[in-house]
Parts: structure tokens; C-alpha cells; sequence
């Protein structure tokens, strides 16, 4: 997925100019304005009584909230789901059906913030409230695995690889699957013990994987990284065995091709069909050693030429790439090197899966090429790990249900105070790119979900309509777009977090866990509705206890190895 798009991960809206129509600017405040003529606008208004979390104020600019709703995501009916096609009836802009309500409580003179939280305390232009979120769907889990093995090995993982979408997704959810290509979309919630405060989950399911014999072939190029700093237990031995297990497990109409790289790249096997095939690829495998430096780079660039020159036409054809990303030689940069193979993503539709390897682990650069190589990453660190991903969920690796997804949340100012998306940091889409199919959004594959939370203030006494979540997304053989949406009411967080269902209650876990790691325990900057670690882990007990989940007995002990060293 190509981040080109993407502008600085919290937005504001500024008043006084228009981009689009109906939607305030998301730039910087115009450079020819001087901040005297917008009186009006104090230069602290605004600022959220928690700290840590800066708010919008509320105006009296209603005819901009009005007008902001023509984009709104918004379909008939009180719950479950709304699907279309592109919706040419429609036209370029706004959804069918009724919009959120405006802002009814909007001037009421009390000065405190609206809309998007976006964290941001040195802002001293309080901007216009924004009712909308959008953003790429991201099925990656690297952080949660690496900040695991990190937690393991006795150390706090890094704050800057903790992204608590990717701790979330690391578990499996109940959702409702489609029968088709495509997704279902659940939205619910729970109020939490802060004050008008829930947590509200957006739950996007693909179809169930189908049996290894129904999907398309594949055509996979390996890109192994055998420099010397993958000749560490944990490695490249775990690679060499996962790859020889899942030779095994793909089909005989399935192509392999293997790439290495140290201080340069060589393809050691190219495009080849299994069938009677299978012993070539195992002596292959087996004839991985370290060598010397990491130019991962020339493994990319290789790795794609290879993919290519095999390339398979009705087959799925992905580019694995198995590595620490430590590199240290020729170009490090991810956007340089996947600069040089943009034209084997865009016109052949080549992906790439990322499979993170070591206890030093280069998480930047790996996640930054997955997320310019139109794919995914997860992150191994024992053989258990390795198998469910080479072997139990290569369907979900290799296949793909949908190309360039995107999600898009209208919350109504009726009923909404304010709102934070949690995670997603880099995904973020500007909204009116939300029905731009040339902007890219995430690759998913069958058996695949995606859930974001959102933290959500609701207005006293609320009542009624309070979100609708739509997710676009491109078939990814006939590249015709498709949407669909659901419906959230006030009436639907009535429980409380803690005696909700239970799956809703392990995503809230994992996102108070990221939000731990990635501040630091800082109270004034925390979630609404956090805990602190040690009692965190009496929670992720009690609730894989009863769902009986052992990843979720491993979260258990993760964050209660956390609380031992943070102290």
C-alpha cells in the first residue's frame, strides 16, 4: 500500500479557505492571512481538560458542519449493513440515504472542544470541528509479535515500534463473514468508567479462506536475507524450516522462485512449478548459509526482476520477503528502493508480504515496505509462530479479496463530542480521497479481519444516531469498486467495557497495552477507561479463561511481564 497520499497523521481543519466542496481546508492556515483578523478564534480555545488530548472548540461556523455533510457516510435504517456498487445513481459525492444530524449543541458557549482528537497541545490556532475519519485498512501485525519477543527477552519494547492497530489485529475476532468477495461491516461498543467516555469498534471481515484447492495458483518469489546477522538462532534456521514445510504444503499447479541477498543478490531458483519440482526447491532451501552484509536493496530489486520474469497470469503472484531488516549496505531507504520497482506493483498488481525475523529487528524499514508494496507484515519468533504463518494461514498470505480498501467513519455531531482513532498513525487518508480509487488503500486477503477502535465522547444525554462506518475497496481481478456500510446507535454502549463481549473486551487489552508501551505509562496522556498494566493482566486472564484462547493467555502474560519492568 503506497502512503504517497497520506498527510501528518493527526489533521486539523482550519477555517477561512476551501479545498473541496463542502469540506474545510486540512492544510496549514493560509501564510496571507494574519491571525488578527480571525478574532473569534481564541488562541487557546478549546484545550481539553485532560491532559494530553487537545480538542476542537465548538463554533458557530454550522453552515461548514452542514456543508461537511454532504460527504458523510450515511444509509437508511437503524443497524446492520448497507452494500452497493460504485453507486454511479449517486454521483461523485455523498452517500445515499439520511446524514448525521448537525452540531445541535454547537455555540453553546462553554468553550470546550469537538470533533478529532488529535493530541497535538502545541497548536494555538483552535480549528473548526471534523466529524469524519478515514483511513487505509492495515492487516499487520509485526509490533505486537516483535514487542513479544522484546518483552521476553527481558526489555520494554521500543515506544516508536508499538502501533496499536497491529496489537489489536494479532487476535481473531467473531465477526460476521460475507459470503463473496468483499467485506461485512460490525460496529459496536462499550462505555467505559471515565465519564461519557466508550470505546467504539469498527469490525471489517472478509470471507472465510477457502479449501487450499479452491483458490488460484500461486507464484511466490522468496527473498532471503542471508546476511550474517541472519546466521543468529531464531533466523535464518527458523526461515530454512518454515519454507521447507510450506513447500510442502502448497499445491503441485504453485510456482516457486528463491532469491538471496547479502552484500549482493542472486537468484538461486527461478519461477518453477511444483508438481515433480519439489525436491529442486528443498535442495535450494537447504543450501541457505550466512554470508556477509545486508543489502536489501539488491534483494528487492532482484527479488521483483525475478517475480516478473516468472510471472503468471489468473495465478497470485507475491514477492515474500524474509528478513531483519538491518540493512547496512547499498540503498537502506524504503521509499528509494521501491522506487525502482513501482512498475512491477502497478502493472502487473505484484505484492509483497513481509516476514520479520531476529531479536534486533529493523521494524521501520520493513513496515514502511509493506506499506509501499501494496502488502503486509507479521513478525516470527519461534517455530510455532513460523508454522501458523507459512502453513495454517497461507491462504490469507498469499490471496488476495480486495485491493486498495479503505474505511471511512461519519460520526454525528448530534451525538458525538469528540473521538480519537486508535492506531493507524500511517494510514490516514484525507476524506474526500475516500472515493478516489486511484489513492491506494490496504490489501486483504480471505479469512482476514480488521478492526479499529476509536476512544468517543459522547454528548450528555445522547440519543439516537451516533456513526455510520463504510469500507470501499477494488475487486482485485476486475478492479471494480464496492462499498459497504453499517450503523452504530447510543443506545448500543449501554454496557459497560468490562462486562461486554468478550472479544471486545480482548481488543481493549491489546489497545491499553500499546497505549502502555508507546507512552510510557503516562497517566495524564492515556486512553480513557486505561488501567494500569498489573490489573490490565487480571483482565486479559479472566477473559481468556473464558474464551478459552491461549493468545490471549499469552497477551495475559505479556502485559504482565510489562508491568514487572516498567516497575
Amino acid at each position: 500500500m503506497g502512503n504517497d497520499h497520506i498527510r501528518r497523521p493527526w489533521r486539523t481543519v482550519r477555517p477561512g479557505r476551501i479545498e473541496h466542496p463542502g469540506r474545510p481546508e486540512r492544510a496549514g492556515w493560509p501564510e496571507h492571512l494574519d491571525r488578527s483578523e480571525h478574532a473569534g478564534w481564541p488562541e487557546h480555545a478549546g484545550r481539553s481538560e485532560r491532559p494530553g488530548w487537545t480538542g476542537r472548540p465548538r463554533g458557530t461556523l454550522l453552515a461548514l458542519i452542514l456543508a461537511g455533510g454532504l460527504l458523510l457516510t450515511g444509509c437508511s435504517g437503524s443497524g446492520g449493513s448497507h452494500s452497493s456498487a460504485d453507486g454511479a445513481a449517486r454521483g461523485s459525492g455523498g452517500y445515499a440515504g439520511p446524514l448525521p444530524a448537525p452540531d445541535r449543541t454547537s455555540g453553546s458557549g462553554q468553550g470546550e472542544p469537538d470533533g478529532e482528537q488529535t493530541g497535538d497541545a502545541r497548536r494555538d490556532i483552535a480549528p473548526s470541528p471534523d466529524y469524519l475519519s478515514t483511513f487505509a485498512l492495515d492487516v499487520d501485525t509485526a509490533s505486537y509479535g516483535y514487542a513479544r519477543r522484546a518483552l521476553d527477552d527481558g526489555r520494554l519494547p521500543d515506544p516508536a515500534t508499538v502501533r496499536p492497530e497491529e496489537f489489536v489485529n494479532s487476535f481473531r475476532q467473531d465477526y460476521r463473514r460475507p459470503d463473496g468477495n468483499g467485506f461485512s461491516v460490525t460496529v459496536d461498543g462499550a462505555r467505559t468508567r471515565d465519564e461519557d467516555w466508550s470505546l467504539v469498534r469498527v469490525g471489517l471481515a472478509t470471507r472465510t479462506a477457502a479449501r487450499d484447492g479452491e483458490r488460484p495458483p500461486a507464484a511466490l518469489t522468496f527473498v532471503i536475507d542471508v546476511s550474517g546477522s541472519m546466521g543468529e538462532p531464531g533466523r535464518l534456521d527458523l526461515a530454512k524450516d518454515s519454507l521447507g514445510v510450506m513447500t510442502d504444503r502448497l499445491r503441485d499447479d504453485d510456482s516457486v522462485a528463491l532469491v538471496t541477498f547479502s552484500d549482493e543478490a542472486e537468484t538461486v531458483l527461478p519461477m518453477t512449478r511444483l508438481g515433480h519440482h519439489r525436491g529442486r526447491v528443498h535442495d535450494a532451501i537447504d543450501g541457505l548459509e550466512p554470508t556477509e552484509s545486508t543489502n536489501l536493496g539488491a534483494g528487492v530489486r532482484t527479488g521483483y526482476d525475478t517475480a516478473v520474469e516468472g510471472l503468471r497470469k489468473g495465478a497470485t503472484n507475491r514477492v515474500v520477503l524474509i528478513s531483519d531488516g538491518l540493512a547496512n549496505t547499498g540503498e537502506t531507504d524504503a521509499d528509494t528502493i521501491l522506487e525502482r520497482i513501482s512498475g512491477a506493483r502497478r502493472e502487473h498488481g505484484i505484492t509483497l508480504f513481509g516476514v520479520g525475523v531476529g531479536s534486533e529487528y529493523g521494524d521501520a524499514l520493513m513496515e514502511r515496505l509493506a506499506d509501499k508494496g501494496d502488502g503486509h507484515t507479521t513478525y516470527v519468533s519461534n517455530d510455532d509462530d513460523a508454522r501458523k504463518v507459512f502453513c495454517e494461514q497461507l491462504p490469507e498470505n498469499i490471496d488476495l479479496t480486495a485491493r486498495d480498501a479503505k474505511a471511512q467513519v461519519a460520526f454525528d455531531p448530534g451525538t458525538v463530542r469528540q473521538f480519537r482513532l486508535i492506531g493507524y498513525d500511517d494510514r490516514q487518508v484525507v476524506d474526500q480521497d475516500f472515493r478516489d480509487d486511484r489513492v491506494d488503500g490496504g490489501e486483504i486477503g480471505p479469512g482476514h479481519t480488521v478492526t479499529a477502535l476509536y476512544a468517543v465522547r459522547t454528548r450528555p444525554g445522547a440519543s439516537g444516531h451516533l456513526a455510520t462506518a463504510s469500507v470501499r475497496w477494488l475487486d482485485p481481478r476486475t478492479r471494480a469498486p464496492h462499498e459497504e456500510s453499517g450503523q452504530l446507535e447510543t443506545g448500543s454502549l449501554d454496557d459497560d467495557l468490562w462486562t461486554s463481549a468478550p472479544r471486545l473486551q480482548v481488543d481493549a487489552v491489546a489497545a491499553y497495552f500499546a497505549d502502555a508501551l508507546r507512552t510510557g505509562g503516562d497517566h495524564g496522556s492515556a486512553l480513557p477507561g486505561a488501567l494500569p498494566l498489573s490489573e490490565l493482566a487480571r483482565r486479559a486472564r479472566t477473559v481468556a479463561s473464558a474464551a478459552e484462547d491461549g493468545a490471549v493467555r499469552d497477551l495475559a502474560d505479556s502485559v504482565e511481564r510489562a508491568s514487572r519492568l516498567a516497575g
